[in-house]
């Protein structure tokens, strides 16, 4: 297999740090026994981000470059990642308590069963400091009332369990196909921006005190309170769904490409029209539209923003659910043949590489997308999806390239099974999809990469 490290960079991005080492109830919580580093940029609207925090890790890491290599000192802090060094907030009653909040979100017609394995694996891999929590509270016919009513679900879920546990510090999410979706309109719902005050201040100097990455987090706004950390996606929809690019199953049929809008409320309720980007009244701008700007119903870029890191997870062929191109958030002409090979130790990840932000004024939605989508609705033809799901989708990529994404490429070409891209990437059942447990290491190495820069970068 190809030797690659965790980051690498085809969009100008020279990384500061790699690490590559190598049945419950709905609602199942789970307190863990035991990250690749990307930088990200808030939009305008969220001017302040993880950059002062990579700023100062890369004057220090630079620093200690050499030593780094050295295999004790990496051994050392991996150790102290893995809950040797928690802050006074975590240790309760002289026992440790966890103090990262890992919210596993699940697709459409889905239960928690369905992170059986990934909960168990990312038990045994990440220090006990992990939270690592199954969410309930959209299962199964659940998924079809719409992504904002599911998000707002999930949100009013999470706050929950925030509440039950004073021992929380920092958030992520980590969420498959349509739960991608669901998350992130939860976290806009669960946002809170950075105000500034005279209390603002005092708790900001405090925070400082106790934690090195205080003030950078409080600056960008904390999600359900805490300090947002990775919000890392499983082959989700971002774009929506529609032709063979982006619903595979379809084959590229005029017919079933012609019918599939139309017949999607039927199928999957108020969630199938906002896939096919066909909600709403035709002047108005479909949710997934909403969703990659700052606007009336929500906060969702600078939400976004607030993470320090958002990484895609793509499968590159194979996934007849959700094509390549809206889960990696893609144009047509930046889709490369990608490689064969895959990297070592991560079995059927083929390709990683970061995208810095980009400057836009923001998504629009302007009168040729509302003509697009009127026709779309009341004659859907080839031709007339065609168009309005050009136009959307551009202004979709446009909202949501303002912060940077780190992409993960997944390839089960080789699998035995490679029809079942879609359940492997996230392991749904351990026997029959068992190809993705590659995929689930790198995800686990990203989480862990994480705690111990933050380790490193609060002791120094």
């Amino acid at each position: 297999m190809a030797t690659a490290s965790l980051v690498h960079a085809r969009c100008h991005y020279s990384p500061r740090l790699d690490l590559v080492n190598g049945g419950r109830g709905h609602g199942h919580v789970g307190s863990s026994s035991h990250s690749s580093s990307s930088s990200s940029s808030s939009p305008p609207s969220s001017s302040h981000s993880c950059s002062s925090f990579y700023h100062r890790q890369g004057l220090i890491f630079s620093g200690l470059n050499s030593t780094w290599k050295h295999k004790s000192l990496r051994a050392q802090a991996m150790s102290a990642a893995q809950g040797n060094a928690t802050s006074p907030r975590g240790i309760m009653n002289g026992k440790q308590e966890p103090d990262h909040l890992l919210v596993l979100v699940h697709g459409i017609f889905a239960s928690p069963s369905d992170w059986t394995y990934v909960e168990a694996e990312l038990k045994r891999r990440l220090g006990r400091n992990f939270l690592i929590y199954a969410s309930s509270s959209n299962t199964f016919t659940k998924t079809f009332s719409g992504i904002d009513g599911a998000g707002k679900r999930l949100a009013d879920e999470v706050m929950q369990v925030v509440q039950k546990t004073q021992s929380l510090k920092r958030i992520s999410f980590l969420a498959h196909s349509l739960g991608g979706l669901f998350a992130r309109y939860a976290i806009s719902v669960l946002y809170t921006p950075y105000t500034s005050s005279s209390s603002q201040s005092d708790d900001l100097k405090n925070s400082k005190n106790a934690n090195s990455q205080g003030s950078s987090y409080s600056r960008r706004g904390m999600i359900a309170g805490l300090e947002p950390i990775n919000f890392i996606t499983l082959a989700t929809p971002h774009l929506g769904v529609r032709g063979r690019k982006q619903l595979p199953f379809l084959l590229g049929v005029p017919i079933l490409e012609k019918i599939a809008a139309p017949i999607a409320p039927i199928l999957a309720g108020r969630t199938g029209s906002q896939l096919f980007l066909t909600d709403g009244k035709p002047n108005k701008p479909p949710l997934l539209l909403r969703m990659t700007s700052d606007c009336e119903d929500g906060k969702f870029i600078s939400a976004l923003g607030a993470f320090c890191r958002r990484i895609l997870y793509a499968n590159v062929s194979y996934d007849h659910m959700v094509g390549w191109r809206t889960s990696s958030i893609r144009r047509e002409t930046e889709l490369v043949k990608p490689p064969r090979r895959s990297l070592d130790g991560y079995k059927h990840v083929v390709d990683v590489e970061y995208c810095p932000p980009v400057s836009a004024d923001g998504p629009h939605f302007p009168p040729e997308a509302a003509k697009a989508k009127e026709a779309a609705q009341n004659a859907p033809s080839t031709q007339t999806t065609v168009e309005y799901h050009e136009i959307m989708e551009e202004e979709m990529i446009h909202g949501l390239q303002q912060l940077g994404w780190k992409k993960v490429d997944v390839s089960f070409h080789s699998a035995f099974w490679p029809f079942f891209a879609h359940n492997n990437i996230h392991v749904k059942n351990e026997w029959l999809h068992n190809a993705g447990v590659g995929v689930i290491a790198h995800v686990a190495d990203n989480l862990k990469q994480q705690e111990s820069s933050a380790w490193i970068a609060a002791s120094l």
